[in-house]
This record gives structure tokens, sequence and C-alpha cells, in this order.
């Protein structure tokens, strides 16, 4: 048998060298040809980025140019091609992808954060003499960025030239724009009528003395207007930008997205519909007064398209606070959404224990089985994005997505970290559970119990208003920094609802952030620990930012968990817990059981029973 699965894994090795050496070779004809119209436009250096004109941090296909330019799939990245050298700079969630999949390929791979890592300004400064020119594409880059760029490389007599978008030419099988319809969202779930929402954020752009307010990012733009679309995979937004001033309110948005029933609606709410393509040129005519827009979250194309005479206000859009605040309608669906989302996880799980010991389940097969069973419940409308499903090792790589070519067979032991999410028509879900599939070491279970102690001790926090994100993040780390380990992402992100899963303003992480946690904020609370070629591990649940009464010096908020599903206790070294942590997992357990129990069948119920039992009298 051993002699079996070594050949096995020699052929599925030899399987994945032959993909990578013929992409790399796919990928040094596309950087060829690149350096070929740099050449031609005297452009010593581009800078490609990961996003759109919008500044997503998910993008439809049409825009996913580093990807195709270097052959790394992850969602976060920026490649930079001289006329002699390229490389790709990304976070630690993508450091394994990235070193396979530019292996081979001539792209150096930067690893950000580690202090040996030199930024792209250094790269740029290092690889270019004075009197060279680096190129962007002005609409794919903020315009914070663009002037940073541009004032930095100045002070080594460096040029940044913005170009039209290169890939227009040598991209000869471009995905077309994305042409889906966009559709209504409903005033049940959305809780606010959009002339509701416009008069709201009329009042925030009164308070800055603001007479035009220029939106680009998607999410505002769909929560504004209580639409939703297909433009981007697992985010149900409309690629489109969103102008608003005293009595006017102007979208842009390609014609063919647009049906009769959303004209009608759009007109009823006073909202006057131009084509996407016409944005910049309606902006030159923007008349003389202050306009605000965020600088960070607008490209770079469209702000210089502003007439001089324009005062530009940089300020975040207040549509990302009025947003971030559900209301009481969407907080009830959210919650609805949960137990839904809670009642399908539980069956998955229960089938997942059943069917690993048969041997005949991989990473693919369960996540397309955990997509079943969400896929049968109400309002279901797809996956918020691709789901982790990472076996022992490939755990370790933060956004791990199995492929045929990766992907392995799940065996009765070590841990399976799954992370998943859904798409509600009330709410949107995201949850990551590390699940004992049998025998464990003892590192992996430590290493488990670590995690499940910062998680538990994020979830009981209680803390003033006025409170960032920030300042909460070392209750997640503190039990691994003692243990000399760490994880480079972020502890919690913003949820959207029924929109993207990753939404601001609001965070918690070890990055200083302005922005303060409020009542009717959803944000995740998910620490994780990574240990390459060994396994990966995360607890995550989403939390609602909630009251939690008066008290010295003003009012005190306190997190409410909203995931509901059982947190495997196989892996759990029960004397490593406080009493405090244990009585806090019993009684989420015993909400979770009472909360799915109802919707469940018996043989469903006797499991969950047993996997929501008390830690302490039954461990």
């Amino acid at each position: 048998m051993k002699a079996e699965n070594g050949e096995i894994i020699n052929s599925f090795t030899r399987l994945l060298n032959y993909i990578y050496k013929n992409m790399a070779q796919t990928i040094n004809q596309r950087i060829d040809a690149l350096r070929a119209l740099l050449k031609r436009e005297g452009i010593d250096a581009f800078i490609i980025p990961s996003t759109d004109p919008h500044l997503s941090e998910y993008v439809a296909p049409y825009w996913k140019s580093r990807e195709w330019i270097s052959g790394f799939t992850g969602s976060a990245g920026t490649a930079v091609i001289t006329s002699d050298k390229a490389g790709l700079w990304t976070d630690s969630r993508y450091f394994l992808q990235a070193e396979q999949q530019l292996e081979g390929s001539g792209i150096d791979l930067y690893k950000e954060m580690l202090p040996e890592t030199p930024s792209i300004l250094d790269f740029l400064r290092e690889n270019l003499t004075a009197n060279s020119v680096v190129g962007i594409d002005g609409k794919v880059f903020s315009t914070t960025q663009a002037i940073a760029l541009q004032e930095d490389l100045a002070k080594n007599d460096i040029t940044v030239k913005s170009i039209a978008d290169p890939m227009n030419e040598i991209w000869t099988d471009r995905p077309p724009m994305p042409e889906a319809p966009a559709f209504i969202h409903e005033m049940k779930y959305a809780g606010k009528s959009c002339p509701d929402k416009l008069a709201a954020i009329r009042r925030e752009m009164k308070k800055s003395e603001a007479d035009v307010l220029l939106v680009s990012a998607l999410d505002e733009i769909a929560w504004t207007l209580n639409i939703r679309g297909n433009d981007v995979h697992c985010n149900p937004v409309v690629v489109s930008y969103l102008i608003i001033n005293e009595q006017e309110t102007h979208f842009f948005i390609q014609p063919e997205k647009v049906t009769e029933e959303l004209s009608a609606y759009l007109e009823e709410a006073g909202v006057t519909i131009h084509a996407y393509g016409d944005t910049e040129s309606f902006v030159t005519r923007i008349p003389d007064g202050s306009i605000m827009l965020d600088m960070g979250k607008t490209n770079y194309a469209v702000y210089s398209a502003l007439p001089p005479s324009c005062r530009v206000l940089d300020e975040r859009s207040p549509i990302a606070l009025l947003k971030a605040v559900r209301n009481d309608r969407e907080i009830a669906g959210i919650h609805a959404a949960m137990q839904r989302d809670g009642v399908a996880l539980v069956k998955f799980l229960k089938w997942l224990e059943e069917a690993v010991p048969a041997g005949n389940e991989t990473e693919i097969s369960v996540d397309k089985k955990l997509h079943e069973f969400r896929a049968a419940q109400p309002l279901y409308m797809g996956e918020s994005f691709d789901t982790i499903a990472g076996y022992k090792e490939h755990g370790a790589i933060v956004h791990y997505e199995a492929t045929p070519a990766t992907d392995v067979p799940l065996k009765p032991e070590g841990f399976l970290l799954l992370d998943s999410g859904a798409q509600y028509l009330d709410g949107t879900t995201d949850i990551t559970r590390t699940i004992a599939l049998g025998k464990l070491t003892e590192e992996e279970k430590t290493d488990y119990t670590l995690i499940l102690k910062g998680h538990i001790d994020l979830a009981m926090a209680v803390f003033p208003e006025g409170t960032r994100g920030a300042q909460l993040d070392v209750l997640a780390r503190m039990p691994i920094w003692q243990y000399h380990m760490n994880f480079l992402h972020g502890t919690g992100h913003g949820v959207g609802h029924f929109l993207n899963v990753h939404e601001g303003p609001q965070s918690i992480r070890m990055n200083e952030n302005p922005v303060t946690l409020r009542p009717g904020m959803v944000t995740s609370n998910e620490p994780g620990v990574y240990k390459a070629g060994s396994h990966g591990i995360r607890t995550e649940n989403l939390v609602l930012t909630v009251k939690d009464g008066e008290g010295m010096f003003g009012n005190y908020l306190k997190f409410e968990t909203i995931t509901l599903c059982p947190i495997c206790k196989k892996g759990i070294i029960k004397e490593m817990l406080t009493a405090e942590e244990t009585a806090w997992l019993d009684n989420y357990h015993q909400h979770v059981y009472e909360a799915l129990s109802p919707s469940l069948n018996e043989g469903e119920r006797e499991w969950l029973k047993e996997a929501c039992s008390n830690l302490t009298t039954n461990h």
C-alpha cells in the first residue's frame, strides 16, 4: 500500500510540474509581449495591481490583468515588469501559493511585511536610473497611490506616466466586460429605501460642506440604490459609478445591464441613468464647487478628469459608515440567514464525520457537498467566496483553493481547515472551522487550543464606546504570542449585507484604523496559526457589536456572536482553557443547539446534541 501511495504521489508531482512548466512558458510569452509594447511607448517599468477601476478587492475576469500576466491566482498582489526583471509582491496569506505558481516563470516573489523584503518603490529605485519612466494604468490605481508614487519617484528623477490599459492590445482572448442585468434588492431585506438613504447621505454631505459626492466603491453604490448584480464572482455588486449632488443623483452603468423594471425603479427614486463609459466626460463638466471623494477609492483617471476649478474634499465616503451600521431589518435578516446557514453546516458536519472513514472523500468533494447543503436553504444566492478546504499541510496555505491538480483524499487523522460562506437575500455569512478528522499530534492540539483561547477572549470583550479594532486585536493574539507564534492577516473584517464578504470601514487588526466599533456593525473574529508543511488552524465566527449599558465615563459595548455552528471539541486541551473560557464555549454551544435543533431531523439533532455537549462534563 505504501509503494502504491508513493507512485500516486510521484505521478501527482509530475503532473504539477508539467502544469507549472507549461504555464511558465505562456507567462514568459505574455511578459515578452508586454515588454515589447512598453519599449515602443518609452516605458522602463510597468506596475500591475490586482484591482479594477473601482479599487475592488475582488474583480470581474475582465480586470484580472495581474493574474493573466503572472499566473498567480491569489486575490491580492502587485506585479512589476521591467526590461529585464519581473517581481510579484503579495502578503502572508499567499506566500506558499505564490511560490508554487511562480516557479519557473522568471517572476521573483517578494513577501510583503517581512523586514528583508524591499518595497516596490525600493525595487524601482534600485533597478531604474534617472530619467526612467514608470508606467501605470490610471484607471486601476487609486489617486492616493498614483500621487504618492509620482512624488516619491520624482526624488530620483523618475517619471510616472499614466497610459491606456496595455492589456487591451496584448491580451487577445480577454474576457468581455460584465453584462449581466442588475436587480432590485427588496425593502423587506434592505430595511431602508433608496430615497431615504440618499437623504441620509445628503445630510452627511452638508456637514462636510460638499456640493457633490463621487462614489466609486461598488458595495457603496449597491447599498445606496438597493440594487445587486452578478458582475463579480461571489460579490453581488454592479460595475458602475454614482454622483450625488444636492438635488440630483447620476448613475453610470452599461445600458444593457438595465432592465425595464430597474429603469422604472430608479426613475421613481429620482436617479438619472447614464452610460458607464460617459463617467469621465460627465466629471469634466461638474460645475465649480466642492466635490467629496475618497482619493484612496477613486481611480486616478477619473480624478484627473475633474475641472481644475473644483475644490476636492478628500474624505472617506459617508456611505461606508452608514452602510456598516445595520438597521433593525438587516439585523433580523442576518440572524435568520445565520440560522439557515447553521442548519446546512450541521447537516454537512454530520455527513463529513460519517463519510471520511470510508475513504472516498477529497478536498474538492467536501467543498461540493457543503455547497449542496447550503443551496437547499431558502433565499440562498450563492457562495460569498470560494470555499477553502485545506487538509493537513494545505491548511497552512491561508487562501488555499483545491484544484484537480492539488486535490488530496481526506483520512481519519489530522485537521481539515474549512473556511466558507454564503450569500442569502437577507445576509452574508463567513465561517471557519478547523475539524479534527481523527488522531492529532500534541502540537496540533496545543495550537488548536491556543487559537480557540484567542477567539474566545476576543468574543468576550467588553469595551467603552470609541474603541478601535486595533485596541482589541491583542486579545486574539496574546495566547499564541506567549508561544512565540503569530499570524500576519487581520483578526477581523467587516461583512456586508448580501454584499461583499470583506467590507469596511471597521476592522480588527494590528494596523491602526481610526474607525471605531459601533452598535450594529458585523465583524469577523478569526485568529489563526499556520505552519508550512504541517497544518493550519483558524476559528472564525461573525460578531455583532451591541450595547452593554452605561458605566464609568460613558457607555460600553460588547460582541454578540451571531454565527451558529458547533466548534470542534476533539482538538481541545481542556486544561489550557480558563474557567471563563470554558463557560463561554459551553454557553455558546447551548445557544447553537437551541437555535438549530428545531430545524433538524432526529438523527441530526442527536449528532448536534453531542457536538454541543458541555466541555466541563463531556470531555
